[in-house]
């Protein structure tokens, strides 16, 4: 039987890690889209990365299909995606999903908390 860890450690397995000040030099290339996947509330009391898509975890799956009625343009099979979320594990599932829906480029950024201490842009909820 599978637990929430083993589907977290199988995850982790195939969803790529960059550290916060890796991820903070890609964002101000402009190497992506980064992807908020945390609910409406938690983003509320943080705020976000500057620029960022928000999605929430149990709606991933519905964005990035462009057969739903609910796709989210900015999800593109062979675009640079970089998912955050609290801690880093709802990003690792949604990069999960979005691998096994097809997308080519997805990566987990971690936790919004490391990505604020390394000085990454915010922006209020």
């Amino acid at each position: 039987m599978k637990t929430a860890q083993t589907y977290l450690d199988e995850a982790n397995l195939i969803v790529p890690k960059l550290t916060s000040e890796e991820a903070i030099k890609v964002h101000a290339a402009g190497g992506g889209i980064f992807v908020d996947v945390r609910d409406s509330s938690d983003i509320a009391k943080t705020g976000t990365i500057a620029g960022a898509v928000r999605i929430p975890r149990g709606f991933i799956e519905f964005a990035a299909d462009a057969d739903m009625g609910f796709h989210n343009a900015a999800l593109q099979k062979d675009t640079n995606i970089y998912l955050v979320c609290g801690l880093g594990g709802q990003a690792a599932l949604s990069g999960r999903t979005l691998i096994e829906m097809g997308y080519t480029s997805v990566t987990n950024v971690g936790g919004i908390g490391a990505w604020k201490e390394a000085g990454g842009p915010m922006e209020a909820a």
